[in-house]
């Protein structure tokens, strides 16, 4: 039931919320903005990583999360004051949490659309995942 309402909660706010959007660049990446990637290890592996990014996920394989595990690993990268991007495959998971992290959690997010396959699909520098 908490998932459900957590779940109602990210909908809603991304419907209604102001969260800075912008599609990944390569200005974005020389500005050196911490980039979280919060797609599964088996995307990460799949297609590699925008360089830099910091790979983070949040929801797995079946759509399930644990907030407080995604917000501790979060807080060793991102100060609360700090902008940072969110990143997923098309924008779509990230487009659903950057409104609790903006709106609810008061951290400073921008949404990059159309996730990692715009970042590939216009030849940003892409690494290969090197963890398990």
């Amino acid at each position: 039931m908490k998932k459900i309402i957590f779940a109602l909660v990210l909908l809603s706010l991304s419907l209604f919320a102001q969260v800075k959007q912008e599609f990944a660049s390569q200005k974005l990446l020389d500005s050196k903005i911490k980039i979280i990637d919060i797609r599964t290890p088996s995307e990460w592996r799949e297609t590699g990583l925008l360089k830099g990014s910091i790979p983070i996920m949040f929801f797995n394989e079946r759509g399930q999360y644990d907030i407080d595990a995604f917000l501790s690993k979060l807080n060793q990268y991102i100060k609360k004051d700090e902008e940072f991007a969110l990143i997923c495959r098309t924008g779509s998971r990230s487009s659903m949490l950057a409104p609790f992290l903006d709106t609810e959690l008061g951290y400073k997010v921008i949404n990059l659309r159309g996730g990692i396959l715009y970042a590939i699909g216009n030849k940003l520098p892409i690494e290969v995942y090197k963890g398990h």
